[in-house]
């Protein structure tokens, strides 16, 4: 089974600065994203907080769901900047909960992935029969705790993903600077309230 397991990079900074209520409403509409973005056979297998495993028979249907992911979300102004793992291999399934070390690797290469970034093993590269869509770049070999051998990792390549600002303090992502504040005398730095310019103010 392909996996794809992701999370909300920043949820914890934007939770200290804005509240339980403000993260509450970002995690709602992450999963209502997440909905969105489901291609094909892929479907919302578990949900814990701002992490989410989506599941798929087809490969390539978990690779386009990645993909639609990471558009819709980094064209959300005030969000934050998803990241995720893909892998591919043999799972059990018991009381409807999936276990193995293929969920394991999944979980592994999710935490490493760049912010805004999807990166995917070669065992989930191997699996796919068409790539022609995408563009990978190899991020080298790789070695995880308690997993006997080294795995290459590939990073999705998606357009669209840097033309924003990131508010320094809460991490949220800026698409629209018309609608941010502008610190006053750093001109590439914009905030999403006068809360967080007044913070990183206080702290500089």
């Amino acid at each position: 089974m392909a996996i794809l397991i992701a999370d909300l990079s920043g949820y914890t900074a934007l939770t200290e600065t804005h509240g339980a209520a403000a993260a509450a409403d970002v995690i709602d509409k992450f999963h209502d994203i997440v909905r969105r973005s489901l291609v094909g056979d892929s479907h919302l297998h578990e949900r814990v907080g701002d992490e989410v495993m989506i599941v798929s028979q087809i490969p390539g249907d978990l690779l386009h769901t990645a993909a639609m992911l990471i558009h819709q979300c980094s064209a959300e102004h005030q969000f934050l900047q998803v990241h995720g793992g893909l892998h591919f291999g043999p799972v059990l399934k018991r009381n409807e909960f999936f276990f193995g070390a293929t969920i394991n690797l999944a979980s592994r290469i999710a935490a490493i992935a760049a912010k805004g970034r999807f990166w995917c093993s070669a065992h989930f590269m191997q699996a796919l029969t068409d790539t022609s869509q995408y563009v990978f770049e190899s991020k080298g070999m790789h070695r995880f705790k308690n997993v006997r051998n080294e795995t290459e990792l590939f990073e999705l390549q998606t357009s669209g993903q840097d033309f924003f600002y990131i508010d320094p303090v809460c991490r949220m992502v800026i698409c629209d600077k018309e609608k941010a504040i502008q610190h006053p005398v750093e001109e590439e730095l914009f905030f999403c309230s006068k809360q967080c310019l007044e913070i990183y103010n206080n702290s500089h």
